[in-house]
């Protein structure tokens, strides 16, 4: 694996690439590497002639300071564990300067509702940062294929939705979400937990199986009582929303029909951290 430490060494290796008509799959992470992580380069593998990874983690989606500030950084260990996976060509380590040249902000994108939903309620800013990156980063390594996962759901539709308004010829893969043997979500942030909390962090993905059984007999009102009261029973949490959705167009299900599919998005503080996770249930 080469690790490629500017833009001018990407773009050199880029061409390179093209010249050989080489076909590209791309997976972008701000590091902090997980099995999760892994397994978008094992999608990745089959279907390019070349894999990328890129680190960077992006200031303009974090609309807290003090998350972006304890965002864990593990760069060694993370180049170690691309390298032992055999799945990664080319790593992409970008300085700030090389993803925002003019200064480090977010462009603007009409996004529409799916940026008012959720973790775009919830998190203001937030989408328009992930977008601003995503566009450079797509610019910059030119993949055929991009690979996200599904545990950050609705991130995904709005690369998707961003690939549409700029008319990219770039096809976007999601890959289901990886899990730990309890079934917590593999997530970096996981890093900051300790193992006591670890294991108290089941708790979410529980409730999601819950939510999964639930919703074939339950209203949703009563679906979001028993999160409610799940929750209130364990004020180690802090609860921050729970939402049924429509699976494609996310917005928040009133009533579960028939012949159409739907999410269950849960999030949870928990020793300080935020934990986000997400389950299809019908």
């Amino acid at each position: 694996m080469i690790v490629l430490d500017s833009y001018e060494a990407l773009k050199e290796y880029i061409e390179n690439c093209k010249k050989l008509n080489k076909t590209i799959g791309f997976a972008p992470t701000m590091g902090a590497l997980h099995e999760g992580h892994i397994s978008l380069y094992q999608a990745a593998r089959p279907e390019n002639d070349i894999v990328i990874s890129s680190i960077f983690v992006n200031p303009t989606q974090f609309n807290n300071q003090e998350d972006f500030e304890k965002y864990p950084n593990t760069i060694v260990q993370d180049i170690e564990k691309l390298t032992q996976s055999g799945l990664v060509d080319a790593l992409y380590l970008p300085k700030e300067k090389d993803l925002y040249p003019n200064g480090t902000k977010s462009n603007h994108y009409e996004l529409g509702e799916i940026e008012t939903l959720m973790e775009g309620k919830f998190r203001p800013g937030h989408f328009q940062g992930v977008a601003t990156v995503v566009e450079v980063l797509f610019s910059q390594v030119q993949p055929d294929n991009a690979y996200f996962g599904e545990k950050d759901y609705q991130q995904v539709a709005v690369i998707r939705k961003l690939v549409e308004l700029k008319n990219l010829s770039i096809a976007i893969h999601s890959v289901p979400t990886m899990r730990e043997e309890n079934g917590l979500a593999m997530s970096s942030r996981n890093l900051r937990l300790s193992e006591k909390r670890k294991k108290d962090a089941v708790l979410i993905y529980e409730t999601l199986n819950e939510i999964r059984h639930w919703s074939k007999t339950m209203r949703v009102s009563e679906i979001e009582n028993r999160v409610k009261e799940i929750f209130s029973k364990h004020p180690d949490f802090e609860l921050e929303y729970f939402v049924i959705a429509d699976d494609k167009t996310l917005r928040t299900a009133t009533e579960i029909l028939p012949n159409l599919s739907y999410r269950a998005f849960l999030v949870a503080h928990l020793e300080g951290v935020r934990l986000i996770d997400n389950m299809k249930i019908a």
